[in-house]
């Protein structure tokens, strides 16, 4: 089961620009100005509203004042919810981000008809420096039981190969980079440059700079029966890879991406992703410019299984 027909979006109450995530985010820009909460809670809204439109369950959990948290419209980094009923709590990078996971959220699920069967928490490592930030960091092919993940430090390799080990999927890990000036740096998260969906995989494989790397993800992917639907790093750097994919109650799936990805895309493009299902796209300009993310990154999906 790739797709899932809920999503779980935490509703911003103080979003903005996040120094500490900007460490190593570099997709992040600092606008100023008093009005960049309103303007990323219009743009969330109007995403909600266009996934129901279609649909797609969406659980909707507003976020506190305090603690402050300004990176929370992005839960799939703290959370995730599985089939077999587990919650997994995961390290985070940043020290005010950890303060996002909230028990009472997990309880708002469990009060809309989801059975938790148990919290399994990874969050104890991120004392140490180690940090495994979720599906931002972790794609997961769900049908094949494999997992794609590209190292940062946001992603540890030993974190990521004992939580591949315990769920049972089959590692995939390699080194993605995005030029930064002059430099090729770290990409933050996986999933910027790569969507796995049911049939096909969106993915820059120009980030993998390992000739070695990029042959092996290249052929896992064939290998578990997926188009590859290829990516620039340009497409890349304008949220294309941030992609994903959902289905409403009646089955039909649809690929939700911004607007900004969306525009990036060219008409060959666009058309091969609609040979399999329906775009939907949505403008967050201002929640991608100050928070460094996505779509993707502000739909954690639920795979609970129902009471």
């Amino acid at each position: 089961m790739q797709t899932t027909d809920t999503v779980l979006m935490i509703e911003p109450i103080a979003f903005g620009y996040n120094a500490e995530t900007a460490e190593n985010n570099y997709f992040q820009i600092e606008q100023k100005g008093a009005d960049i909460q309103s303007k990323a809670l219009a743009e969330f809204r109007i995403f909600v509203e266009k996934l129901k439109s279609k649909g797609i369950n969406v659980i909707t959990v507003q976020d506190t004042i305090d603690p402050h948290t300004p990176d929370s419209i992005f839960p799939n980094n703290w959370v995730s919810f599985h089939k077999d009923g587990k919650v997994v709590v995961y390290p985070m990078f940043a020290s005010n981000r950890r303060v996002e996971r909230r028990e009472d959220i997990i309880e708002s699920i469990q009060k809309q008809g989801y059975e938790v069967t148990e919290i399994d928490d990874w969050s104890l490592p991120e004392i140490q420096g180690h940090f495994l930030e979720g599906t931002g960091s972790m794609i997961f092919d769900h049908d094949h039981k494999i997992a794609y993940g590209s190292v940062s430090l946001r992603l540890d390799e030993n974190l990521f190969r004992e939580f591949c080990k315990k769920y049972d999927f089959q590692p995939i890990v390699f080194h993605s980079f995005q030029t930064v000036g002059k430099e090729r740096l770290p990409i933050y998260h996986t999933n910027v440059m790569m969507c796995v969906a049911d049939q096909f995989v969106v993915i820059c494989l120009d980030c993998i700079d390992s000739e070695l790397e990029r042959s092996k993800v290249i052929e896992t992917i064939k290998n578990s029966g997926k188009e590859i639907i290829e990516i620039s790093e340009k497409q890349m750097q304008q949220f294309a890879g941030n992609m994903l994919q959902v289905q409403n109650k009646e089955g039909e799936k649809f690929l939700v991406m911004s607007q900004t990805a969306y525009q990036s895309l060219n008409p060959q493009q666009i058309s091969r992703i609609e040979k399999y299902c329906e775009i939907i796209y949505s403008d967050l300009h201002t929640i991608e410019i100050n928070g460094g993310g996505s779509a993707r990154c502000m739909l954690a999906e639920v795979f609970l299984p129902k009471k």
